[in-house]
């Protein structure tokens, strides 16, 4: 049974190779953050930001969220982002939903005979003696230029663009301070992470540097 941890900061390229994993080798795959997201976007939906009991509330939310909901696309809108990335800083939110990230693995690793997490604090904290781990990063620059892409606006002044992109810049950089600062399970690679830069390379290099590493360690 195969545990494949993939860590990293945002638009680095992590989701995508997880996915593309996924798809070669036929394992279930997992976006964690989607799960904190979740917990956000639930926030937003019930009014509940400004709750004084904002962490039992997260909690709450966060105990009955099932894996099935995470493919709204409402969960990736900027707002949802910044809430996510600060109420991961609770550590009993963090606890209820690193015991269902666990629980996804066993559960795939029984039926599937592996499983692939992408997320923040996999390799340290949810699969700490994963078969393989990778630790993917870009500079800040162009993983905001992949963001802006992806919001696919085709139609923007070229100093509105430049506006966008400097602001996705500043919030990637507060959301990584945030996240790589943080008490429990900071983003940090593991010791026996291997770190890959994606600034200059596209999601079919970063497969195929993935997939030697993986299969040239199966075969030892």
């Amino acid at each position: 049974m195969i545990e494949i941890a993939i860590d990293g900061t945002a638009a680095s390229g992590k989701g995508t190779l997880g996915k593309k994993l996924s798809e070669k080798y036929s394992f279930p795959y997992l976006d964690t953050g989607m799960l904190y997201r979740k917990v956000a976007y639930e926030l937003i939906k019930s009014n509940k930001i400004n709750t004084e009991k904002l962490e039992q509330t997260c909690c709450d939310f966060g105990t009955i969220v099932t894996f099935k909901e995470l493919k709204n696309k409402n969960l990736r809108t900027e707002d949802v982002t910044k809430l996510a990335s600060k109420i991961a800083t609770f550590p009993n939110l963090r606890k209820i939903l690193n015991n269902k990230q666990k629980k996804f693995n066993n559960l795939s690793k029984k039926k599937y005979g592996g499983c692939i997490l992408d997320g923040r604090d996999i390799g340290t904290t949810i699969l700490p003696n994963a078969d393989f781990k990778f630790f993917i990063t870009a500079s800040l620059e162009v993983r905001a230029k992949r963001r802006l892409l992806e919001k696919n606006i085709s139609f923007l002044h070229e100093n509105d663009e430049k506006c966008m992109l400097q602001n996705l810049m500043n919030n990637m950089r507060e959301r990584d301070n945030q996240d790589s600062k943080r008490k429990i399970s900071p983003l940090v690679p593991a010791k026996d992470a291997h770190i890959i830069d994606t600034t200059i390379i596209n999601p079919e290099e970063l497969l195929l540097i993935v997939t030697n590493i993986i299969e040239n360690n199966m075969s030892c």
